[in-house]
């Protein structure tokens, strides 16, 4: 069907503005965290989030107040998700992935490379970025919870501060 309706398109256009300005307003409610790096329990949220706008804008049977309270309760649950990981190391742990040490003084640790399913040429590209060459200037590489990498540039005590609580093999 290529039209169906004018009323359908000005039903379209009327609760796409509104549930767009809804969306924007439980977004900015919600804080920074709704918007930051994501980790798997983010990314869920936000794909729900996108399906959800997506059904207030096409679902013809499906009511304005129904839709922006569906976008309301993700955004609720989002938020007591977060307060609990905040609260309760457990539960952090359950919902969310830990830190991966990848490289160590100047190699790579090929298990974690294979378990984590990253190839050297992405721990080369964090390292270009961050302005080194080699992988032995600097003193780890890390895979974080949200993805990105990062590069502990030195053995001192920031650097070492830096990697509190992971892993770290013996030298």
């Amino acid at each position: 069907m290529l039209f169906d309706s004018w009323d359908s398109i000005g039903r379209m256009v009327v609760f796409g503005i509104a549930a767009y300005a809804g969306a924007i307003a439980m977004l900015r409610i919600s804080g920074s965290r709704t918007l930051s790096k994501m980790n798997a329990f983010d990314l869920v949220v936000t794909i729900a989030f996108g399906s959800t706008l997506s059904a207030i804008l096409i679902d013809g049977s499906l009511s304005l107040a129904t839709g922006i309270g569906a976008l309301a309760l993700l955004i609720v649950l989002q938020f007591v998700v977060a307060a609990l990981a905040v609260r309760s190391g457990r539960f952090r742990n359950w919902i969310t992935t830990q830190p991966v040490l990848l490289a160590w003084g100047g190699h790579v640790l090929d298990d974690a490379m294979r378990q984590q399913r990253v190839a050297i040429e992405d721990i080369e590209a964090a390292l270009r970025q961050r302005g080194f060459a080699r992988l032995d200037q600097v003193m780890a590489v890390v895979l974080e919870a949200d993805g990105s990498l990062s590069v502990v540039e030195s053995a001192g005590t920031d650097g070492a501060a830096r990697l509190s609580g992971m892993q770290v093999p013996p030298q």
